[in-house]
């Protein structure tokens, strides 16, 4: 019996298209995050001089905000993926449910 609701689930063009759309959304946000991530690693590590370089007459350097900047990308991308998934894969998730149990 639950194999043969999981093959009816596995057929279904609704749980492909969650798939498929959940699977390229995911690994988009992830490069994202590795290229913003990784570039102020590789900042930090090779170009010491720009992160420090003051701005105005304070204290602050220009890594700071930029450091900042990744954590705030982080919550940024976060927020756009629970969203998308409370809207679109949650809805596709219950058509897919309801399709297999009739």
């Amino acid at each position: 019996m639950e194999t043969n609701i999981a093959q009816r689930i596995a057929r279904d063009p609704n749980y492909q298209k969650l798939r498929t759309t959940r699977n390229r959304l995911g690994w988009t946000l992830t490069a994202l995050m590795m290229i913003v991530y990784y570039g102020f690693i590789l900042l930090v590590a090779f170009d010491k001089p720009f992160l420090a370089q003051r701005m105005g007459e304070g204290v602050m350097t220009l890594g700071i905000p930029i450091g900042f900047g990744v954590i705030v990308f982080t919550i940024v991308i976060t927020t756009y993926y629970v969203r998308r998934a409370n809207a679109e894969f949650d809805s596709l998730t219950d058509a897919i449910a309801k399709a297999a149990l009739k």
